[in-house]
């Protein structure tokens, strides 16, 4: 069959893979020059940045792709960081968690007084609750009968009490440990899907599993090097790439999708999967198509995010790879700028810099630097006079707690926001992850992969089920392959 995907990000790359490693002629559409959506590659002077996301968990994901085509995962070069994040706080405290368990634990005992035997069974928890749920809520479609109603499903409702799904985020981790700075630390999860741990369910505190209990990695050559490499894997399987060539619309009759249209030209397909933002997907590629899923596509939207890419003509000893920041002397004032809450009602600011100076990114004795913070999403700001506020208010905040003044450093600048992300990455509204997940039905409000009005279009990526991040988005291609298989069998 002929299969058209559209949008070149990490779910459309893995749908790539998996139908062309079945025999099918694969043509990818992408409206930019690159492979990897969000996951781009910035160049500035002597400078270079990985744009997107910057911390790479669950690298099994890939080696299935690599598995399926029977290609040596050992040629995708990847390492451990020694520490996940350098914690920095409003009142001077700073210190590192490292990978080890039992540092881990120490760390938590002596730097926020934290019972290290309580500490332990959380992480314990928040494992046992992730390989429960995984292979139910994660790797398969929710919204099938034959996948949900598995021995496993059984399983993973035995451990229903251990999910707290009457408790938010927050209330499980306050109620947990008693130093407030720990609740901050494990709250801020609840971002890496564009959520509020105010309102997120308890459940989605397993988030931090991959990270603590299995490790944070870097790929050799930069996180582009995670797009670059399915490509390649897809190209090895058949699949051709169009790039710049973007599709205006998904052509359908008879309830049954027959092909699209381009800038460039018309072409017909049996098999359309669209990796673009769920809801561009119907506002734009299928304008008049009654039988949108209103409510689905109707839900709160993740937060977007301000990004700027530093270079800085210094060096910071005490930067590690992944920098925290938290604050709350600033919140009054960044709401005043937003109209509203950074994370809806967080209370703090955080600010995440991404400092890659052991990969070569940076000459020498100089440092790039990915300094984020959540936002809202695009409902109307004037960003063109946020940006430069919030830019002072960060480099005042990083400027005391690294005692330099941070603006006379900056070499070469590029900034990111919601008005960005839209454009480019045709994200709704400039969210990252399509729908937050701010109440304990979220899961199931995702729009599925697949659609249930026309037969043979399929989604991927982060804004449809099971939801947002690179291993996530993954699965959404092993789901969306699955599913085709299923209906094309019968």
């Amino acid at each position: 069959m002929k299969v058209a995907i559209i949008g070149a990000g990490v779910g459309g790359l893995g749908a790539a893979v998996r139908f062309a490693n079945k025999g099918h002629d694969v043509t990818v559409f992408e409206a930019n020059s690159h492979a990897g959506g969000k996951i781009n590659n910035l160049e500035l002077g002597d400078f270079r940045w990985d744009m997107g996301p910057s911390v790479f968990t669950g690298p099994e994901y890939i080696k299935q792709l690599y598995d399926l085509c029977g290609e040596d995962f050992s040629t995708f070069e990847y390492f451990e960081l020694e520490n996940s994040f350098n914690y920095f706080f409003p009142d001077g405290q700073r210190f590192t968690l490292p990978k080890n368990k039992d540092k881990l634990i120490e760390t938590f005992e002596r730097e926020l007084g934290e019972d290290g035997s309580l500490v332990k069974q959380y992480l314990e928890k928040s494992g046992k609750n992730y390989k429960s749920i995984a292979p139910v809520f994660i790797e398969s479609s929710l919204h099938r009968l034959n996948h949900v109603l598995t021995k496993r499903l059984f399983k993973a409702l035995g451990r229903l009490p251990k999910y707290k799904l009457s408790k938010t985020m927050n209330d499980e981790n306050k109620l947990k440990f008693k130093n407030p700075k720990t609740t901050q630390i494990f709250n801020r999860y609840a971002t890496y899907n564009g959520s509020s741990p105010f309102k997120a369910p308890a459940m989605l505190n397993m988030i931090q599993h991959l990270e603590m209990n299995v490790g944070v990695f870097l790929p050799k050559k930069g996180m582009v090097q995670i797009p670059r490499s399915i490509q390649k894997l897809a190209e090895g399987q058949g699949a051709t790439f169009r790039f710049e060539e973007k599709v205006e619309e998904i052509l359908y009759e008879n309830k049954k999708v027959k092909g699209l249209r381009t800038n460039k030209g018309q072409y017909d397909f049996d098999i359309v999967v669209s990796n673009m933002d769920v809801a561009f997907t119907y506002k734009h590629l299928l304008p008049h198509l009654k039988t949108a899923p209103k409510k689905s596509l109707k839900q709160e939207k993740s937060t977007s995010a301000i990004v700027f890419y530093w270079g800085i003509n210094d060096s910071f000893p005490e930067l590690g790879v992944h920098n925290m920041f938290f604050s709350d002397d600033y919140e009054e004032e960044f709401n005043h700028l937003f109209k509203t809450k950074t994370i809806s009602e967080d209370p703090s600011i955080y600010v995440h810099i991404t400092s890659k100076k052991k990969m070569e990114d940076a000459p020498e004795g100089k440092e790039n630097w990915f300094v984020m913070i959540n936002s809202p999403i695009n409902v109307g700001q004037d960003w063109e006079k946020l940006v430069p506020e919030i830019k002072n208010i960060l480099l005042d905040k990083l400027s005391r707690h690294l005692e330099r003044d941070i603006s006379s450093l900056i070499e070469e600048e590029f900034v990111m926001d919601p008005i960005f992300i839209e454009k480019t990455y045709s994200g709704a509204q400039g969210s990252i992850y399509g729908n937050a997940s701010n109440n304990k039905y979220a899961a199931f409000y995702r729009h599925p992969n697949f659609s249930k009005d026309l037969k043979g279009l399929y989604f991927v990526g982060v804004t449809v089920h099971p939801g947002g991040g690179i291993p996530l988005a993954l699965n959404s291609a092993k789901i969306a392959a699955e599913c085709f298989q299923e209906d094309f069998r019968n």
